[in-house]
């Protein structure tokens, strides 16, 4: 009974978190444009959000790989959602990965006051540890979508996003030029010969 009192808030309406999370070149983004274009068709109001330093297709809106697209609001960090968000129904958040953990207390202020969140992002960085503030948001959400790639190399489902160059920071931006997508048994072989 607690858990049907808690998740009816104030406002009357129920605010939740969902996450879809997986390696590079799964389909992350195109699930996330998939569900907040749902929204809108739906007449719910929808802002997007995603990181300001993600500039990889464009500065003002969120790009899948298969060039699907929608547009967001570039933040630096995540407590100018709370600012930007507004009066909405639905929050949409990219590359959650790349924020600090305070996007964790960002998204459970605005599921509290009724809102929707819906967010993307790397489960795991290129070294297959998991990605910044995304363990936080997985445990907090109550719906959960783990997307898989296929392996570049076997064809099996893959969840790893292999770094191809030799760069050491956690962050570095790229696409097929710089990761790859692999199984579980090829990333252990590329790490070994890396």
């Amino acid at each position: 009974m607690d858990f049907l009192e808690n998740s009816v808030r104030s406002t009357g309406k129920r605010g939740s978190i969902e996450v879809i999370t997986g390696s590079m070149f799964s389909g992350k983004t195109e699930e996330l444009i998939r569900r907040l274009r749902r929204a809108q068709f739906a007449g719910l109001k929808v802002e997007i959000f995603k990181p300001s330093l993600d500039k990889r297709y464009s500065e003002t809106r969120v790009v899948s790989h298969d060039e699907k697209s929608i547009v967001s609001t570039p933040v630096d960090n995540a407590s100018a959602i709370l600012l930007l968000a507004g009066d909405v129904n639905v929050v949409g958040i990219d590359e959650a990965q790349f924020f600090d953990n305070s996007i964790v207390e960002v998204c459970n202020k605005l599921a509290d006051e009724g809102i929707r969140i819906i967010a993307a992002g790397l489960d795991m960085d290129f070294m297959g540890n998991p990605f910044g503030p995304m363990p936080a948001l997985l445990s907090i959400a109550e719906f959960v979508t783990k997307v898989h790639a296929i392996c570049m190399r076997c064809g099996n489902l893959a969840q790893y996003s292999f770094r191809k160059s030799d760069e050491e920071q956690v962050v570095v931006l790229g696409e097929k030029d710089k990761y790859e997508p692999l199984c579980r048994s090829c990333f252990n072989e590329a790490l070994k010969k890396h």
